[in-house]
């Protein structure tokens, strides 16, 4: 459905995976990759965002490395410059909203464990660029600092039994962005580990009931929010 694309940030190029839906057109959306890399499961996902109606846009912040080993993971990581991946974000985010196929005037944006602190990253840093953020099992939120006048939107979904954040420290994040004005909704999925919506199984988390509920979350989010 989608194609590899390269984009302007900040002097240079990034790259990443465009999907259009079928209809052509489309409010803008970013999905933000795990630590893993942009793997066939982020490239699904943009996919299945592009099908219920999003131009859809995943970049790729490890400039094409790839793993499925955690160690290996956790290196390319920690590796990763904060500022580097922020300027590539922001450069998506030009990039969609200056394409004719977008329809919105500002975008959305997703992201799973890594992708999930990026994203609030993200939303600090666009401000009424980014109409709606969804955080999924987010990690690496220590490089947030202060989260005061995020304007988007923010659904934050967090697992109950997750070893990489735990869902108390998810619960004080949603409360420290409720408390410093930014609109936040909540799910907790108890009985679920971290990565629970990928199905690549990597950490043995997956639950396909969880995952579905999750979806239908994001969806119907995004669907009401991006404009």
């Amino acid at each position: 459905m989608g194609e590899k694309v390269t984009f302007p940030s900040n002097g240079s190029t990034a790259h990443g995976y465009l999907a259009l839906p079928e209809s052509g057109s489309g409010p803008g959306l970013i999905v933000i990759q795990e630590w893993w890399g942009l793997v066939d499961h982020i490239v699904d996902l943009t996919d299945r965002f592009a099908a219920a109606g999003f131009v859809a846009l995943a970049p790729d912040l490890y400039g094409g490395k790839t793993t499925h080993d955690a160690q290996t993971a956790g290196m390319y990581l920690q590796e990763l410059p904060v500022d580097q991946a922020a300027r590539d974000l922001g450069g998506a985010v030009d990039y969609l909203l200056g394409r004719a196929e977008v329809t919105s005037s500002s975008v959305g944006a997703v992201g799973f464990c890594m992708g999930g602190g990026f994203v609030l990253l993200l939303a600090k840093n666009q401000g009424e660029r980014v109409s709606a953020a969804v955080s999924c099992y987010p990690a690496n939120t220590g490089m947030l600092g202060d989260l005061t006048g995020i304007s988007a939107k923010v659904q934050l979904n967090l697992a109950g039994k997750d070893d990489f954040f735990p869902v108390e420290a998810g619960q004080e994040l949603a409360s420290t962005l409720s408390g410093s004005g930014t609109d936040v909704t909540t799910h907790i999925y108890a009985e679920d580990g971290h990565a629970f919506l990928n199905e690549e199984n990597l950490l043995g988390t997956y639950d396909k009931d969880a995952a579905e509920l999750l979806w239908k979350r994001m969806v119907d989010f995004l669907t009401t929010t991006v404009a």
